[in-house]
């Protein structure tokens, strides 16, 4: 047998160090309305511990096709697993436990230059987004006679995006129930840099994503289920007001992945020092008892969902602490 260099023996070393390296990497991904959460919690993760985090933006739903695969040990989720979601990963063996671990304000916005816009009830929203309005309801006079006869530009959340689902289902009253024709992505960016372009621009996502570009955004006050006018703000998310447009945001942890001293690590960290980082990155961070609430739910092995894998619309996080997951 040929004697391998001290070259060579160096490589394979190397190789089977990065290899080792590889293997202990934790593996997020999901949807890019949870991304600042998870991504800002792995920064702080990784310099506290060394351990590496990888964190990738594929939406809710494409990542929940990589979870329930067995590809990535948490999943970022801005809605709960749906039912054919948990049917795949059973047939894969993939148990999971369900952590919600923020408020976010989904947000209705439109160009910073739009000097027209009024708040709008969820019946102006449905107008313009549910599947009807394909094709036909093209200006924003069609939305109300006060506005002007000016073409409706949309920009909003790809199908694989839980802000699509959640949308859908608060407005038009059935997820993935919408128009398909419009700019539609995964990633809120992208939203983002068309609506800023586009004078005549109308979307939704996060309240992170708007936040972080208010100079080129300009956020729509909704009419909320009471009839009053609410703006999307932590305050109104905490109180309540800002419905049906305020929501409970995910990760979801594989149980086996659980096993790996790394990953337990990271969630523990996520749970006990992730309420800071939550309001730096504009969401609203849950009560201290809710992520106690979620520690308990691993140590007792309560695998599964509350939701029973049906979006619903309006729950407090209150309410959802009060369930039962189930598989």
């Amino acid at each position: 047998m040929k004697k391998l260099s001290c070259l060579s023996l160096g490589m394979l070393t190397t190789a089977l160090l990065a290899s080792n390296v590889q293997a202990e990497i934790i593996k997020v991904d999901g949807s890019s309305t949870v991304f600042p959460i998870t991504e800002a919690v792995a920064e702080e993760f990784q310099i506290a511990t060394k351990e590496r985090v990888t964190v990738g933006v594929s939406g809710t739903g494409g990542g929940f096709k990589k979870f329930c695969r067995g590809e990535t040990d948490i999943s970022n989720a801005s809605r709960p697993i749906l039912k054919n979601e948990m049917e795949i990963c059973a047939k894969n063996g993939i148990k999971f436990y369900e952590l919600p671990v923020a408020f976010d304000a989904l947000t209705v916005v439109v160009n910073k230059n739009n000097n027209f816009i009024k708040p709008l009830s969820v019946n102006h929203l449905k107008k313009v987004w549910e599947p009807a309005a394909q094709g036909k309801v093209k200006t924003w006079s069609q939305i109300s006679s006060s506005f002007p006869n000016t073409p409706l530009k949309l920009y909003g959340p790809g199908a694989d995006s839980g802000t699509f689902d959640y949308f859908t289902e608060a407005v038009v009253g059935k997820a993935k129930s919408s128009r398909g024709d419009y700019t539609a992505s995964e990633d809120d960016h992208v939203i983002v840099q068309g609506l800023s372009r586009d004078k005549n621009g109308f979307g939704y996502l996060g309240y992170a994503y708007y936040i972080e570009n208010k100079s080129k955004l300009k956020a729509v006050p909704i009419v909320n289920m009471q009839g009053k006018i609410v703006a999307p703000s932590e305050a109104n998310v905490l109180n309540g007001s800002y419905n049906p447009l305020s929501r409970p945001i995910f990760i979801y942890v594989n149980q086996a992945s659980l096993k790996k001293p790394e990953v337990q690590n990271f969630v523990n960290f996520y749970m006990t020092k992730s309420a800071p980082l939550i309001k730096e990155v504009k969401y609203v961070p849950l009560p201290k008892k809710a992520y106690t609430h979620n520690l308990d739910v691993i140590k007792k092995g309560k695998l599964g969902t509350v939701f029973g894998g049906e979006a619903q619309v309006g729950l407090t996080i209150e309410e959802l602490m009060k369930r039962e997951a189930k598989l």
